[in-house]
């Protein structure tokens, strides 16, 4: 964990998200894509961070921007999150600060078919996408149950409303991610805790390079913070952009069957074969 000294420049006036949630947000995949993109977000309101990621020398850059731009605190912790350990380190490191909010956009993504694909790397899926932000939200909601209000933003995807063929394992993750927002939305919100589950559509991040999809139309990441963080406290799901709005709407009009029927040809025409597949 590297700890870094507090900035000099004056902070920016407090915003709703830092009236309603308080100090501290913690931002996972924080070095790029939609954790930094609402790292951003969050700096402009005057939200200090705590910016967690696998990569140290993008997190200490970010950091250094931030402070420099926004005045805000920022602490950066570098952990693998598909560990518990990682998770562990991340909770350690967020112990001494008033953490009000809790921004869960570290992820990953595979596609392909589901049987040619390398096992090793859909179980670090699975703890990345699902125990990680399970423990992650399990230590967040009590700390924030204690204190009698607190934000956590989980991110779904529309990927994650029914199978989806060649990304079938990655939208399992999703609707695990989105049932558990559903779910915790009701049980927490007499405590005045706020959950939010964010299911874009395809967005312009890293994510197609590691999950290997040809990316076409995509969002751009800090629209989707934006959006994602407007509606904390508001909703129970957001699907940001228009782009996203669009496809989530068409495929609402279909029974489910029929939705995974239409996310197979999608997904056959989007996914790269995998190496060494015929």
């Amino acid at each position: 964990m590297t700890q870094d000294t507090q900035s000099t420049v004056p902070a920016p006036p407090s915003s709703r998200l830092a009236l309603l949630y308080g100090p501290w947000a913690v931002v996972t995949g924080a070095s790029s894509g939609i954790g930094a993109a609402a790292a951003t977000v969050l700096a402009e309101a005057g939200v200090n961070l705590l910016l967690v990621a696998r990569r140290l020398p993008q997190l200490q850059e970010s950091a250094v921007l931030l402070r420099e731009r926004y005045g805000v605190e920022v602490e950066v912790v570098a952990a693998d999150l598909a560990t518990a350990a990682g998770v562990e380190a991340m909770e350690e490191a967020g112990r001494h600060l008033d953490v009000g909010l809790l921004v869960a956009a570290a992820g990953f993504g595979t596609s392909g078919s589901f049987v040619e694909g390398d096992l090793d790397e859909e179980v670090e899926m699975l703890q990345v996408n699902c125990r990680a932000v399970l423990q992650a939200t399990h230590h967040f909601a009590r700390r924030f149950r204690a204190r009698n209000r607190g934000g956590i933003v989980l991110f779904g995807s529309i990927v994650g409303f029914q199978g989806t063929p060649y990304a079938a394992h990655y939208a399992a993750t999703k609707a695990y991610i989105q049932t558990l927002a559903e779910g915790l939305r009701v049980e927490l919100a007499p405590h005045g805790v706020d959950v939010l589950s964010s299911a874009p559509g395809p967005v312009h991040t890293g994510f197609a390079a590691r999950s290997r999809l040809k990316m076409g139309a995509a969002l751009q990441p800090e629209a989707v913070a934006r959006e994602t963080l407007a509606a904390l406290g508001r909703r129970t799901t957001v699907h940001p952009g228009l782009l996203t709005k669009v496809l989530t709407g068409s495929l609402s009009l279909l029974p489910r069957w029929g939705r995974s029927q239409v996310m197979g040809r999608v997904m056959a025409g989007m996914a790269r074969p995998r190496e060494g597949a015929a």
